[in-house]
């Protein structure tokens, strides 16, 4: 346990806190946007300015994205339409399943007495 005169006063907390919020605001300002004539180290790609594209550039992207999109559809069109026959176990599983909840469903709404 720690004893009173071991702790610094509130007043001495209080100066030292004062002087790391300096120091903390003077490090976070060093990482802000540089000047206009100050060379650019590298930087990572989200805090480097924006290029704006030439029309063509944004043409080609529109294009290659409406074409991506369109076989994308196809394929999706085609998976659809697709005629590729099921297993023959998964055939006879849901055939039986459909006879057993077929003859269960007639047994349940006949007015016939069960004993």
């Amino acid at each position: 346990m720690s004893t009173p005169e071991d702790q610094p006063s509130p007043e001495e907390a209080l100066a030292r806190a004062r002087d790391a919020r300096a120091k903390m605001a003077a490090a976070l300002d060093e990482d802000q946007e540089p000047e206009a004539d100050e060379p650019v180290g590298w930087q990572p790609i989200w805090k480097r300015p924006r290029r704006p594209k030439s029309k063509a550039a944004k043409k080609r992207e529109l294009h290659k994205q409406r074409r991506r999109l369109q076989e994308a559809a196809k394929r999706r069109l085609a998976a659809g339409n697709s005629r590729r026959p099921r297993s023959r176990q998964s055939r006879i599983g849901n055939a039986a399943a459909r006879r057993d909840a077929r003859a269960l469903s007639r047994v349940r709404h006949s007015n016939a007495w069960l004993w």
